[in-house]
């Protein structure tokens, strides 16, 4: 099928300094949360003059993805932090590698470090467990997408951070594309009814996709003319019946459950979707951190010790 499914894959492209600009709201969002600008700890130790280097560092192995944002939030404290990426979005990363360095009023880069690194922890650990999932269909002509399953207010750098881990986009919200759902169908009456609905409703050129429990209910769709059918916790050996009963006659996802061990088969089955919803909602944020590099004078005092 050549329809313009919601789940259509684009090509990845990393936030620069300019487009990140887009998340500014949120990433002062939640500074305000953490109080940066009331740091009482920092404002009692470091004096305003103090100056500091820094690398942002990947404690362990795994995919970056948001390191725009990271230093956004340091910029948002104080604008004359200044951060010189060295890995791009989208990379993969070995633990204890330095993908940018920092330099700057040494108290902005210590307000800043929790948010800085509760976004970059969060995109990157989504970023390295959709590339898991994508590599593991690899050879299989399917797209791993995302859902909406996502944390409020932060679906477009989460999903960012799929498409940084080589995974696709499903509908951003529920303006993109109609997916009637099985209370959509109980409160209308029917399948039929239910698409004759969606098609008279909607925009011209609306993908029309429905959620399928059964392969009947695979039939009734196709039958409907539903341009999308997506498979809703079925089985292998149902996924296959559907894969068949469909002929290529409407794209098929599936969904539901999908696990990093079992979506390999699920691939196999002819699906041409595969839905995942914890790429999101259920990612292990990776590990990093922010170290502060000794000071010139410790440095020299270094050498000296070690001299003598």
């Amino acid at each position: 099928m050549n329809l313009r499914h919601p789940a259509t894959s684009g090509a990845f492209e990393p936030l620069t300094k300019e487009s990140v600009e887009v998340h500014r709201g949120v990433v002062l969002a939640a500074l305000e949360e953490d109080a940066a600008a009331n740091d009482v700890t920092t404002h009692s130790t470091i004096g305003s003059d103090a100056e500091a280097e820094a690398v942002l560092v990947f404690r362990s192995r795994g995919v970056l993805a948001g390191l725009q944002v990271a230093a956004l939030a340091m910029r948002l404290v104080d604008s004359r932090v200044v951060a010189n990426q060295t890995v791009a979005d989208g990379s993969a990363v070995e633990g204890g590698a330095a993908v940018a360095r920092l330099s700057g009023p040494a108290r902005a880069m210590l307000s800043a470090e929790r948010v800085a690194l509760n976004f970059l922890g969060r995109l990157s650990g989504i970023a390295t467990a959709t590339r898991a999932y994508v590599d593991a269909v690899a050879g299989i002509p399917v797209r791993v997408c995302d859902t909406r399953k996502t944390t409020p207010g932060l679906r477009a750098l989460e999903r960012y951070a799929v498409r940084a881990g080589g995974g696709c986009n499903h509908r951003f919200d529920l303006s993109a594309a109609v997916l009637v759902k099985d209370n959509h169908i109980a409160a209308v009456g029917s399948v039929a009814e239910a698409v004759r609905r969606a098609r008279a409703g909607s925009p011209a050129g609306t993908i029309v996709e429905l959620e399928c429990e059964s392969v009947d209910a695979v039939r009734d769709a196709i039958a409907a003319g539903a341009d999308a059918v997506l498979l809703d916790n079925m089985d292998l050996a149902t996924m296959r019946a559907a894969v068949a009963v469909v002929k290529g006659r409407a794209v098929i996802e599936a969904s539901g459950g999908v696990r990093l061990e079992t979506i390999r088969a699920i691939a196999e089955t002819g699906v041409e979707i595969i839905s995942v919803g914890v790429l999101t909602h259920g990612a292990v944020w990776s590990d990093v951190a922010l170290d502060f590099l000794p000071r010139p004078d410790e440095r020299a005092s270094a050498v000296n010790l070690h001299r003598s």
